[in-house]
């Protein structure tokens, strides 16, 4: 028996523009396939998140003079520190005050889920060891539901060096291979498969290519409605100058506590490099930003990192935003206050 497309309700131009979006994401997915992270990058990620390269001279710790005196937070902290893993110690050693902004953001995802008095599930994509979720859904005993992934099983044995956690998991696998079919076909994800209520990009995109416009649709597919998108990254600057001297600060005014010269110089030359080919300006991640969300804000900013937390309820937007403590950052690292009005979208610009 032959079926009529017509009978289907199926018009000729909704089959090609299927069989187009399933050559787009095919053609995407092959592009990330080719990403660094996964490619010529993939020797630095394996030895540092196994400790065998990449360590600080000393583990970095939160300075508690630059976060609010409060017990709550004390807490949260003392367990993040707890449950670090290898690969979490290099990162925390290389970006300046990303230690401290973790904790901070961390509680406000805390508050934000307890202010919503509804279990939150959180989704963290190719954050190493899931340190931060992990420690949300246990501190939270619950009411936080988190899943993290990371391409390395290196991560995965740094997240399970603690034993199970019951409300915390983990799929190791690039970020592109985590699919809806991938979460549905697997038991312990089917739970996720609702969406995410906040969803975690942390330094993810720049390592496979500079295409944000496809990279921000392919996650937010598994972005509730209403939910709320935060992404980390690492910023080309307008003036190459000023990019410049935002990373000489960071090298020496910063990461040089934690590692050697000799070290600093050959991340730069392995890995830095490629990295910066695959950066974005804040201007073009605006535009890419701002196909999917009416709002965005930027909360942090370090040097040549920002954090900016995107979404479609202002409302959801506003209470997360509000649960945010000020940056936990000296001045001096602080260039930029606002999202680029360079793209014509609805933004928030205010520095939270």
């Amino acid at each position: 028996m032959e079926f009529s497309h017509r009978g289907l309700g199926i018009s000729p131009k909704q089959r090609c523009g299927r069989h187009s979006a399933m050559r787009g994401l095919n053609d995407f997915l092959a592009e990330c396939d080719q990403g660094p992270r996964i490619n010529q990058l993939a020797g630095f990620f394996a030895a540092t998140a196994a400790g065998k390269s990449g360590m600080p001279v000393r583990k970095p710790q939160a300075d508690p003079r630059l976060l609010p005196n409060d017990e709550l937070l004390r807490d949260l902290v003392r367990l993040h520190a707890a449950r670090q893993g290898f690969f979490d110690q290099h990162y925390h050693g290389s970006i300046p005050y990303r230690l401290e902004e973790e904790c901070r953001m961390a509680y406000a995802v805390l508050n934000y889920a307890r202010r919503r008095g509804a279990a939150l599930s959180l989704y963290s994509l190719g954050t190493a060891e899931g340190t931060m979720a992990r420690t949300l859904s246990e501190f939270s005993d619950g009411q936080i539901l988190s899943l993290s992934c990371s391409p390395n099983p290196e991560n995965y044995k740094s997240f399970m060096a603690y034993g199970e956690p019951a409300h915390a998991e983990f799929f190791v696998g690039p970020f592109h291979r985590l699919t809806k079919d991938a979460l549905g076909s697997d038991r312990r994800l089917t739970k996720f498969t609702g969406g995410f209520d906040v969803i975690l990009e942390d330094t993810t995109f720049q390592m496979y290519s500079p295409n944000r416009p496809k990279q921000i649709e392919f996650v937010t597919q598994h972005l509730k409605h209403g939910g709320i998108f935060v992404f980390v990254e690492k910023f080309r600057a307008a003036d190459e100058s000023d990019y410049q001297r935002r990373e000489y600060q960071k090298d020496y005014g910063f990461k040089a506590r934690y590692f050697p010269p000799d070290e600093i110089a050959k991340k730069k030359t392995d890995v830095l490099g490629t990295m910066f080919n695959n950066e974005v300006t804040l201007a073009e991640m605006a535009r890419s930003v701002g196909a999917h969300f009416r709002y965005c804000t930027m909360t942090w900013n370090s040097g040549n990192f920002c954090s900016l937390a995107a979404s479609n309820s202002k409302e959801n937007l506003d209470l997360y935003a509000s649960q945010m403590s000020a940056p936990a950052i000296p001045h001096e690292y602080v260039y930029e206050t606002s999202v680029s009005d360079a793209a014509t979208i609805a933004i928030t610009d205010n520095l939270i």
